[in-house]
């Protein structure tokens, strides 16, 4: 088998299905053929997902269900290693994301062009801005439910960037090739993962903490690997009430200190970025794609008119925010 995919999932029935659409043959591009799986780990979910409901995406979709997990997702990305029979594993630590349809095809192409690649999709918010900050001015799953609704997803795969808005951190500006030091849709072998001795479980935070940047750096690090960052395509987080992404920015700030403490106390340093070159792989499939033309100011500012103009006709409390955010009244 050519890729296994494993969604590690927690208490998100609203959100699963959707991120799990976009997995399929019929969403992403020509996977006709493909040998591929879905592994979900359900992360002990208070109430277990429907495994029909997941199945039902096609025989190639698998649930699994953990009890009495810890509450990082750790030990579930390592668990659905083992249970993967692909030669390349696609890791999505956060199973509340959709993805652009060129992903898998992407992805693949990278591992061609470059043997041993580590493949990054870039990470954005679904909505008008950092979820940290629409949450606070009042954008909900309701919201999100109808921008969804209005570019026809998932009909219109490549439209989430006219509903989406790429993390932006403390990056004064956004583009295609700024650095990234995670991914929720991050590629590498199977041996690779193996190498590296997978998942570090001793980042044991809710959340997972620092396991995701950890798994990363070390994979980037490892001789022979080449980081490969996918342009055009993108990885949009649903709001599920996520340990850091749906917080208040000050309940963030205190749980991204832990997260800091946790890697030093486990690797006796800070957190260092990988220093490895990385390559470029990807297309530019719309307008609205063209991060690089957005106004990247923390705000919640829309990328062009004709994404202000989607998102007040179906959002009248992100209409609100892209007004505000604009200087207009």
């Amino acid at each position: 088998m050519k890729l296994s995919v494993v969604v590690v999932a927690y208490d998100m029935q609203r959100e699963i299905p959707r991120t799990l659409q976009s997995l399929t043959r019929d969403y992403q591009t020509d996977c006709a053929d493909l040998e591929y799986e879905v592994l979900v780990m359900d992360n002990g979910s208070p109430q277990p997902m429907d495994a029909g409901a997941i199945t039902a995406f096609g025989d190639n979709f698998h649930y699994h269900y953990l009890p009495s997990p810890p509450p990082s997702p750790a030990m579930a990305m390592n668990h659905g290693a083992r249970l993967a029979r692909g030669d390349i594993l696609c890791f999505m630590i956060d199973g509340a994301h959709l993805l652009t349809p060129g992903v898998f095809k992407h992805a693949l192409a990278s591992f061609r062009a470059f043997g041993d690649a580590i493949v990054l999709t870039r990470y954005f918010f679904l909505g008008p801005g950092d979820q940290n900050d629409t949450i606070a001015d009042g954008y909900c799953r309701e919201e999100e439910d109808r921008l969804l609704q209005s570019i026809d997803w998932p009909q219109q795969g490549y439209r989430l960037f006219e509903i989406g808005t790429p993390l932006q951190g403390d990056v004064p500006k956004i583009t295609w090739f700024n650095k990234m030091t995670e991914s929720n849709c991050l590629f590498m072998l199977k041996s690779t993962f193996a190498d590296i001795g997978g998942a570090d479980e001793r980042f044991d935070l809710p959340g997972g903490g620092f396991v995701n940047l950890d798994l990363y750096k070390r994979a980037a690090d490892h001789p022979g690997t080449e980081p490969v960052l996918l342009i055009g395509e993108g990885s949009f987080h649903q709001l599920h009430g996520g340990t850091t992404t749906n917080v208040a920015p000050e309940e963030r700030d205190r749980e991204v200190a832990r997260y800091k403490a946790q890697y030093r106390e486990i690797h006796g340093q800070d957190l260092v970025l990988s220093d490895k070159p990385v390559h470029f792989l990807g297309h530019l499939p719309t307008l609205h794609s063209k991060i690089h033309m957005r106004n990247n100011a923390r705000s919640h500012t829309p990328p062009t008119p004709e994404l202000l103009e989607s998102v007040r006709q179906t959002s009248p409390v992100a209409s609100a925010n892209a007004a505000k955010a604009t200087g207009e009244s």
